[in-house]
């Protein structure tokens, strides 16, 4: 559910009607890449049915419980033309069937025809934010959330590439641990879904939750689709660890 805020928050008012919205609304959002100025966001998942989203493509697993998801995956090269579009990648507890998300992952973002590229954590309903590290891309990521109880998890991200780990704990007691996900995400601004950013394919490996292969969860297979357009479409898993999501349409 990543929210991006560039130069502004977005208004409590428009909060509180996304996290009524059900599964996969948007939250607020962090100053991001610096060519980006315009207020967007990163969100829950928007309009599951049917295995499909306005803004989700990966897996989802439900039931309650979960204590920990992880992944890996590779930063996708951007391929930006004049248009300004955005995608993220990224796992997650929570944000799927409940209006509390903690996540980690990265992105990449176009803006005046070229690819920005970052990394991040967030946990709903505090803001999202940025790690300082420098991501670049073919750069190898693992992401792990992990419930340590008393309403504290643990966000890690690793660039295994550059060398670099960044690990963040927070506590949210309202936290369901209802959901876990590996998802490919358009973010969204206060006027909807934004446009997707051109990433190619993405592949994810090694996604486990509560130690155990994501298939073993029998998770929902979700593309992303507006209308009679797929925007981007998920493959189906590979030893219940693995699978790609690629891109189709802005």
């Amino acid at each position: 559910m990543r929210t991006i805020r560039r130069t502004t928050a977005l208004s409590a008012a428009l909060l509180a009607v996304l996290a009524s919205a059900g599964p996969a609304v948007a939250t607020a959002a962090p100053a991001i890449a610096p060519a980006l100025a315009n207020s967007t966001a990163h969100n829950l998942h928007v309009h599951l049915r049917n295995a499909s989203s306005s803004n989700w493509s990966g897996y989802a697993a439900t039931g309650g419980g979960f204590t920990s998801i992880s992944a890996s995956w590779v930063e996708p090269t951007g391929k930006c033309g004049s248009a300004t579009s955005y995608s993220s990648f990224w796992v997650g507890i929570d944000g799927d069937g409940s209006n509390s998300v903690e996540q980690t992952g990265s992105e990449v973002d176009c803006s005046g025809g070229s690819p920005q590229y970052y990394s991040w954590y967030e946990m709903y309903p505090a803001y999202p934010v940025n790690f300082s590290n420098a991501v670049r891309p073919g750069d190898h990521f693992t992401g792990s959330v992990t419930f340590l109880g008393s309403g504290k998890f643990t966000m890690k991200l690793s660039d295994t590439t550059a060398g670099w780990s960044r690990s963040v704990t927070k506590s949210y007691s309202p936290a369901k641990r209802y959901s876990v996900e590996v998802i490919a995400e358009a973010p969204s601004s206060s006027t909807g879904v934004l446009p997707l950013a051109d990433f190619g394919t993405v592949n994810f490996t090694g996604a486990l939750a509560n130690g155990k292969a994501l298939g073993s969860y029998s998770p929902t297979v979700i593309n992303m689709v507006s209308g009679s357009t797929t925007k981007a479409s998920t493959s189906a898993l590979s030893g219940g660890e693995g699978f790609s999501v690629t891109w189709k349409h802005s």
